[in-house]
């Protein structure tokens, strides 16, 4: 399976959690699959045992949320989209992130563009990459309740680049929702409540696509997602965040924390296309948005 965006981020470039040997006492972890790559969960002042049906609930939740988004899954709302160019009645999930991804694709003037997936999977595949170019297009996306419709021949979306974070929010909220307050979850993008179990904030540690640590961040109620280009190369060293204006990327790496992982997401990779007057205007058009760390 071609890496991913998400695969790259959890492995080598993500917040990595860094819990004290105490909060280990009363801490429960689970590590699963979202997405076809790695995910972490801890759980601070809950043991394992009673951890077991949430974490339980949790995975039936990834599996739903990646029916809506999985680009792998045949039979998902987004590969049914991109097949087909039209979705009728699209899932309310895949609105939400429709309807960020618009505000993203504003605010960075277009360096956010989910529509650059023909072109990923041109240089992917050794495809033809001038009718990939073709086929990418924002503008020509258009979607309300009643359906999503693609408005070029070839056209495909791709939100490796929000739905990562969108699914952390999600699995966030219903661990808030169930009474747990102090929680970490990795999936891509790290959302991080309230504290670890010995009171301190969570700490995450920024590192570059070799694995070296640059930046911590302590995080409490807050989302952090971070994004390098060349983590996975396509063709011809060509990294695999890509400028819908076929420029190349301006940042080795960006790390942008946010209320809402979704958005630090999306920030993060459009970042990378941005010169850093640029960048700081489009993370000031969200409210509670920060740059952490960038090179």
């Amino acid at each position: 399976m071609t890496p991913t965006r998400r695969r790259f981020l959890t492995i080598s470039a993500a917040a990595v959690a860094l819990p004290s040997a105490a909060a280990a006492r009363e801490t429960a972890r689970w590590a699963g699959f979202a997405l076809g790559a790695h995910a972490n969960m801890t759980l601070a002042g809950i043991t394992p045992l009673y951890a077991r049906p949430v974490f339980a609930r949790l995975e039936a939740e990834i599996a739903r949320l990646e029916r809506i988004f999985s680009l792998y899954r045949d039979d998902s709302a987004l590969a049914r989209l991109n097949r087909d160019g039209r979705l009728q009645a699209p899932p309310p999930e895949l609105l939400e992130v429709l309807t960020l991804s618009d505000a993203l694709h504003a605010a960075s003037h277009g360096a956010f563009d989910p529509s650059v997936q023909p072109l990923w999977r041109a240089l992917a595949t050794g495809g033809d990459t001038a009718t990939a170019r073709a086929a990418v297009g924002w503008d020509d996306v258009r979607f309300d309740a009643g359906g999503v419709r693609l408005g070029r021949p070839g056209m495909a979306l791709t939100f490796n680049g929000i739905a990562q974070g969108y699914i952390t929010d999600r699995i966030a909220a219903l661990l808030r929702a169930q009474g747990l307050h102090d929680v970490l979850v990795d999936i891509g993008e790290v959302v991080a409540l309230g504290r670890n179990a010995d009171g301190r904030a969570w700490q995450a540690g920024i590192a570059t696509p070799d694995g070296r640590v640059v930046h911590h961040v302590a995080l409490g109620d807050r989302a952090l997602a971070t994004s390098a280009p060349q983590g996975t190369t396509l063709a011809a060293g060509q990294g695999h965040i890509l400028d819908p204006g076929g420029g190349r990327p301006r940042h080795a790496l960006v790390s942008v924390s946010a209320p809402r992982a979704a958005l630090a997401d999306g920030l993060s990779t459009a970042l990378c296309l941005l010169d850093r007057d640029a960048g700081q205007r489009a993370v000031a058009r969200f409210d509670d948005c920060v740059v952490e760390y960038i090179i």
